[in-house]
């Protein structure tokens, strides 16, 4: 396991929820844990299919944030590196010695765009999304002055509607603009479907993907005709990714939720009707709670509240328990109805997050928790990294 070298001088309680060692009832809460066995199995399983199918797969770091997490990814896994949102996120990645660096986003003000750039002299491989040829020219300008190389890919809106052009003209007329421009490279494409990634039907996502799929290999197929054609094609997510390894037309993956699991992602439905987080993945993230209240005899009151996670795509369920449920949530109280009043002060419930990503966003630290023992505090390195 990847650790700080050294806890010397932090406090349990006020520096960090635990040490190594500790038993996982003497955690303090809230925080986020993880169960180690699981976050391996579901690291070990996404590798050996991308190996398989033949696909890089590229760990999307925007979700947990973490250099060690993502080490564990590519040393367990065979992730051969990350993408990103932010320059801010990728540089904390680049500084602790990852090479192989996406930011799968649009780049435009000049303070951001001249840091990605500088990037490349800490030993990376950077690349970024494009979708018009004024940030080409602006990328172009910045390589040179820092005298590195910037790789571009242009990102298609293939349904999201989100950045990306839709047209395999325009497609192409911003790649020939990369290729022509002293500083840039032209990479790939990015063409990430997230509209579809939580969708409940397995057979409702596939025609969402069967649609996109068409569209970016027609635009792959243009940029062959003009001698452009694209090294990668980047794209895939923890609801879709056998759709792409199986088109043909991809060759790499971002899957990130995967390692975690969440709610609303764990809901979905594989092939068969089952849900995802009941046999194709398992959950490893929970949010660690503590009961703190019990004045009414159906409701007990634990410390997760607003502040210990996002509920933008629904409110977490308490994890192996279905005597109990959490119901409502204010800034620093969670609510749980308890109708027979099993619950107990200071008892701890682990919650599975509604959304696993911007939960990650609010805590400092992971515990690592195997076999009942605290075995490992990683920090949420790139927490608050919002440029």
């Amino acid at each position: 396991m990847n650790a700080p070298a050294s806890f010397t001088g932090l406090e349990v309680g006020f520096d960090v929820p635990a040490l190594p060692g500790m038993n996982e009832a003497d955690i303090q809460t809230p925080c986020l844990i993880l169960d180690l066995d699981a976050l391996e199995r579901n690291i070990r399983k996404m590798g050996d299919y991308a190996k398989a199918h033949g696909m890089r797969h590229r760990a999307h770091g925007k979700m947990h944030k973490s250099v060690d997490v993502l080490k564990l990814q590519m040393e367990m896994g065979g992730a051969i590196g990350v993408c990103c949102q932010k320059v801010s996120e990728a540089e904390v990645f680049a500084r602790a010695g990852i090479k192989d660096i996406l930011v799968s986003n649009q780049v435009r003000d000049s303070v951001k765009i001249d840091r990605l750039a500088s990037l490349p002299k800490l030993g990376a491989r950077i690349i970024v999304c494009v979708d018009d040829r004024a940030n080409v020219a602006d990328l172009s300008a910045a390589a040179q002055k820092h005298g590195t190389t910037i790789e571009c890919f242009v990102e298609i809106d293939c349904g999201a509607g989100r950045c990306g052009v839709k047209t395999t003209e325009e497609v192409i007329e911003i790649a020939q603009a990369i290729a022509g421009s002293p500083g840039l490279s032209f990479a790939g494409l990015q063409a990430y479907q997230g509209a579809m990634q939580h969708m409940d039907s397995y057979e409702a996502r596939k025609a969402k993907l069967d649609a996109a799929i068409a569209q970016v290999a027609d635009a792959t197929a243009g940029l062959k005709a003009v001698g452009l054609s694209p090294a990668l094609v980047s794209g895939g997510g923890t609801g879709s990714y056998y759709f792409e390894s199986s088109s043909g037309v991809y060759n790499e993956l971002q899957c990130g939720s995967y390692a975690f699991m969440d709610a609303d992602y764990g809901r979905i439905q594989d092939k068969d009707g089952k849900r995802i987080d009941q046999g194709e993945w398992e959950n490893s993230l929970f949010i660690l709670t503590s009961v703190m209240s019990h004045a009414k005899s159906h409701l007990a009151v634990v410390d997760a509240g607003l502040k210990a996670q996002s509920v933008d795509s629904g409110l977490p369920f308490i994890y192996g328990r279905d005597d109990v449920k959490y119901i409502k949530c204010s800034d620093e109280h969670g609510v749980v109805e308890d109708p027979d009043g099993v619950l107990k002060i200071n008892e701890k419930l682990k919650l599975v997050p509604g959304h696993c990503d911007p939960t990650c966003n609010v805590h400092d630290w992971y515990v690592g928790v195997r076999n009942g023992k605290v075995e490992t505090l990683w920090p949420v390195s790139a927490r608050g990294k919002a440029y």
